[in-house]
């Protein structure tokens, strides 16, 4: 069986990077906690919610590496001496990983009620005519 690549395609020249990029995050992983919505808030900006219940804003960190929103969330184990009878929530650990694109950039991060708001927004590409000279060889 033959793989299809975009450089199967001779008039899609330059997008090997968009080929990597949908291989990496095919290969994400991202099991479904937490969960998150996406949403579009105007033409072009966006917000990633996420339900961070029991997580304080010193457990989570936000980064961005190599053009991807990263979300990690780590809970303190402050079991203080306590001891439980049933244990039903559970101190875990999460990274979410979002693939971003050319011109999106990550906003401001907001903790509210449970939920963590990340806002992006996506700058809005010039549209450039170029005319080529043609010289003679």
């Amino acid at each position: 069986m033959t793989k299809l690549t975009l450089g199967s395609y001779p008039n899609l020249l330059g997008f090997e990077q968009l080929e990597r990029l949908l291989e990496r995050t095919a290969k994400s992983g991202n099991e479904g906690y937490p969960p998150f919505n996406i949403e579009q808030t105007s033409e072009h900006s966006y917000r990633i919610t996420l339900a961070v219940a029991g997580f304080a804003e010193v457990d989570l960190a936000i980064t961005v590496e190599d053009r991807q929103l990263v979300i990690r969330g780590r809970q303190r184990d402050d079991n203080d001496g306590r001891i439980f009878l049933h244990r039903g929530i559970a101190s875990r650990q999460f990274q979410r990983t979002f693939v971003l694109a050319d011109g999106v950039e990550v906003g401001e991060a907001i903790m509210e009620n449970g939920l963590l708001h990340v806002d992006l927004t996506r700058a809005v590409p010039e549209t450039v005519v170029q005319t080529i000279n043609i010289r003679k060889g």
